[in-house]
């Protein structure tokens, strides 16, 4: 009865759009009104406990890292190195967005800051070359969900801290699945442009020097993936020391490097990195509270009991799973839905045979495609404010994009390697 009122008050402070961390505490205080074996203080315990972990202080690091890298002028040479890398293709443009997402994905680590950027950069560029408002805001926020499985990508940080499993393996094991979901996408965006005609002549001409020249303005921050993932392989140091490391190498990269950081932008910067990592910080509490709840609630043995006895095969759980997530995704916000439900499948992961490693790209990527569909999706609410879209012509627009992402992590629940080559090989 408890665990039924808790969750009835938690879906209607959803409802009345109550912000996520300020509904799952109050939803995790009501249920002190049920028990006499805890006090009260346990709530504030429990959110403490939650944030006092080393291994967190990586998403502050990859996030202060991400925003710095966005004042430090890389993200111009990035679309200019995207730019030729795409100029000869159909839907150039369109080409460039998945391109660009791919690339900043490995320094922002955010889906939701590359989202922003590429709605104010791309989507009116693109207007220009004739593709229409929606579209462009529907692929820009698409193209962002390659983010978070790219490395160092924060849900990835998430998951590893919460699972309990090698951050390392994780980072390895989302390069492939974004490449994949890059290439799919651009094989979309081929076929769309030579129907509606958009960008199929008159290519700018650019030859092998501009792509050197190019390339070697953003060597410096496409090595950062590189070292990231190298340093925390080969042992030299942690996941949390490789955030701390990205942060110098930010900072390194827009004082000593391109020049092009002040003062004034660094403490812009870091300004925005207390307000991000702040509203990141207090879900991950209050999403700790909740989730010792579930435990003490015995919820994750009850779900792998049920679905043990009901569920037959690791086909049949990923189709069960994939079709839970995708409409918890559309109420729920993906770092809440990371805490809460990351408890409930490891237990189950272990019955059905299923690397944890493989499961958590399915289950982020799944989580993802919820930030882009109504009524909570923050992605798809995030680039239709910037880009002025209204919501109905951005959920008819989005269709196409969600089959392709539903097929895709199909494609990685079912094809194993995708996810494992790289941690198995590189061990």
């Amino acid at each position: 009865m408890a665990l039924i009122v808790v969750l009835s008050v938690l879906l209607i402070l959803f409802l009345l759009n109550v912000p996520i961390a300020f509904a799952l505490i109050v939803s995790t205080a009501v249920y002190f009104f049920f028990i006499d074996n805890f006090s009260s203080s346990i709530l504030i315990q429990r959110m403490v406990g939650g944030i006092e972990s080393v291994p967190l202080l990586a998403i502050i690091f990859f996030i202060t890292a991400g925003i710095l890298m966005n004042y430090t002028g890389i993200t111009t040479r990035m679309l200019r190195f995207a730019q030729i890398l795409t100029s000869r293709l159909p839907g150039s443009l369109a080409q460039v967005n998945v391109v660009l997402s791919t690339l900043m994905g490995g320094l922002s680590g955010s889906n939701i800051a590359d989202a922003a950027m590429q709605s104010k950069i791309l989507v009116p560029e693109m207007e220009k070359k004739g593709y229409s408002r929606s579209f462009a805001t529907v692929l820009t926020a698409a193209t962002s969900l390659i983010t978070p499985i790219i490395p160092p990508g924060i849900a990835l940080i998430m998951y590893g801290y919460v699972g309990n499993i090698s951050i390392g393996s994780l980072f390895l094991a989302g390069v492939l699945p974004g490449i994949v979901l890059c290439i799919i996408f651009m094989i979309y965006v081929h076929f769309y442009s030579k129907k509606h005609k958009l960008e199929t002549d008159n290519k700018e001409h650019f030859t092998a020097k501009d792509l050197l020249l190019s390339f070697k303005d953003a060597f410096f921050a496409l090595l950062l993936p590189v070292i990231i993932i190298g340093g925390i392989r080969l042992g030299v140091f942690s996941a949390t020391e490789a955030g701390a490391i990205a942060v110098f190498y930010a900072l390194f990269l827009g004082l000593a490097i391109y020049r092009e950081m002040k003062l004034k932008q660094l403490v812009r910067a870091l300004v925005e990195t207390v307000y991000t990592s702040a509203s990141i910080i207090i879900i991950i509490a209050a999403g700790s509270a909740f989730a010792w709840v579930l435990t003490l609630e015995k919820v994750p043995q009850k779900m792998t009991e049920f679905m043990v006895t009901n569920v037959s095969s690791p086909i049949l759980f990923f189709l069960v799973v994939i079709v839970f997530l995708l409409v918890v995704g559309m109420f729920i916000e993906g770092n809440v839905s990371i805490i809460i439900l990351t408890p409930l499948f490891m237990p189950m992961l272990a019955q059905y045979g299923i690397d944890p490693v493989h499961f958590g790209i399915f289950f982020i990527i799944c989580i993802s495609i919820g930030t882009m569909t109504p009524p909570l999706g923050t992605i798809m609410f995030t680039t239709c404010s910037i880009t002025g879209t209204k919501i109905e012509d951005f959920i008819k627009s989005s269709i196409p994009f969600l089959i392709i992402l539903i097929i895709a992590a199909l494609l990685i629940a079912f094809v194993p390697s995708i996810s494992l080559w790289l941690p198995t090989t590189f061990k």
